[in-house]
């Protein structure tokens, strides 16, 4: 079975007091390349940025990371993607703080962990 890792980027670069808001695209852009080199145990990684974050890594595929630009809210595409791959048969985890998002994708049939979880991941 094939693993996915859904990331709502905004939740998981704005769950760190580092300064992000300064450099919406720098933060996306750290984010990314801290996924590209992760040691995890996902087939495949989708990485969603919206607004100005989504000038931090351009969208396409890169190895096993997958990044994808929404063309208007981050949300709607986060459950899309997951529903994408759970409809495809895979095991779909999808990383978000905010709680409305969790009970969507939960009910497309992905489980939802916060930030932290994958922030003590790539550590």
């Amino acid at each position: 079975m094939t693993r996915v890792l859904v990331v709502d980027a905004a939740n998981v670069v704005g769950s760190r007091p580092d300064g992000w808001w300064k450099d919406r695209a720098g933060a996306a852009r750290r984010l990314h390349e801290q996924l590209l080199v992760a040691d995890t145990s996902y087939d495949e990684i989708v990485l969603v940025l919206e607004g100005a974050a989504k000038g931090g890594a351009k969208a396409g595929q890169d190895g096993h990371v997958l990044t994808v630009h929404a063309p208007r809210d981050g949300d709607a595409t986060i459950v899309e993607r997951a529903r994408l791959a759970a409809q495809r048969g895979s095991e779909v985890t999808v990383v978000t703080a905010d709680r409305y998002l969790r009970a969507r994708v939960e009910g497309v049939g992905a489980r939802a962990m916060g930030p932290s979880w994958l922030l003590d991941q790539l550590a």
